[in-house]
């Protein structure tokens, strides 16, 4: 019977392994400065982590053999209640790598913040001096992804691509369901929701092809959700750039509502141009005509508020609050009711 049952455990656990073997590590190996940072923490807790771990499984395991009914030479001491040195140890050791801990996650909590601009291309390389990087608006759709190049004038879905060694500032969004939007080689997953942006900067160090996704859940095409993010030679995104440039396609207000209605393991498209509005009325949920945008819906609201604390001394004051309200609003061309 106890041959049974060790011999199951071994079959699962070779199993176990075979099945993991074949999974993509891209977590522990990135191709990006951030994502191998934020590899570099994972690997520091752990081993801090392992250095009371390993030991107390260690001395779990000696002592149960040490202590065993059948060894009659081991020493029984059952009135021993107290050791200083093994209470120092035991208090000491947990709270120095509690600290150790402690401030690493400080310093790396707020060097990879996402929000942060880059100020390395890798451990030996600084972002040059006037080095601007590539921005990317990116659209958590049902159930695909759109990225905008607002410098470029084009738009995708369904497929990124970044110069190699270049800063990429991501802009980030949703239409309706909060998303979660995720290279695993380049950086930290952040999440899309609707009527908010979110930022992440991050730099792709090495050339390829890298899988970029939704990890979060978000119905029934969910599981399609998925992209190709290339990391390119400048001279190779130049070409990109051009390809779409040169497919014919225009990204407009309702060329989008089309594309926003649900589907599911949608092609690859490319946009040769883009509204340069459409990612500010997506992000304030106004694209459709006759929708009020959110920042105006604020910003009556607080007049309303202001008017009704400050009665009749609001009215000198509203005319030059409305046009610096809206004056920002009207550049992206929003639509009022």
């Amino acid at each position: 019977m106890q041959l049974v049952k060790y011999l199951r455990g071994a079959s699962l656990t070779l199993l176990a392994t075979l099945l993991l073997s074949g999974c993509d590590t891209v977590v522990m190996s990135p191709s990006g400065d951030v994502a191998l940072q934020q590899r570099d923490l994972l690997v520091w807790a752990t081993v801090l982590m392992l250095l009371v771990i390993v030991p107390v499984i260690v001395l779990t395991l000696w002592f149960a053999w040490r202590y065993r009914e059948s060894n009659t030479e081991a020493t029984y001491k059952p009135e021993w209640t107290h050791s200083t040195v093994l209470e120092l140890v035991i208090w000491s050791v947990p709270l120095m790598i509690i600290i150790a801990l402690g401030a690493m996650t400080w310093v790396s909590t707020h060097k990879l913040d996402p929000y942060r601009p880059l100020d390395r291309i890798d451990a030996q390389t600084p972002v040059p001096v006037g080095l601007e990087p590539l921005t990317v608006e990116v659209v958590a759709l049902d159930w695909k992804w759109l990225f905008i190049y607002p410098e470029q004038g084009i738009a995708t879905v369904n497929e990124l691509a970044a110069p190699v060694d270049h800063p990429i500032r991501f802009k980030i969004t949703a239409s309706t369901m909060m998303n979660s939007f995720f290279i695993p080689a380049l950086a930290g997953q952040i999440y899309a929701m609707a009527g908010m942006e979110t930022k992440l900067h991050g730099v792709i160090n090495e050339p390829g092809v890298y899988k970029g996704f939704s990890a979060n859940y978000s119905g029934a095409g969910y599981s399609q959700m998925k992209f190709d993010f290339h990391g390119l030679s400048e001279a190779d995104f130049d070409a990109w750039v051009a390809k779409a440039k040169a497919s014919g396609n225009a990204l407009d207000r309702e060329t989008y509502l089309e594309l926003e209605a649900p589907s599911i393991d949608d092609p690859v498209t490319l946009y040769s141009q883009v509204d340069p509005t459409l990612y500010h009325a997506i992000f304030n949920r106004c694209v459709a005509p006759g929708q009020t945008c959110m920042e105006d819906m604020m910003y009556h609201s607080g007049m309303g508020q202001h008017g009704g604390h400050h009665g009749e001394a609001d009215t000198g004051h509203e005319g030059h609050g409305k046009h610096e309200g809206h004056a920002g609003h009207d550049q992206h061309g929003g639509q009022h009711d």
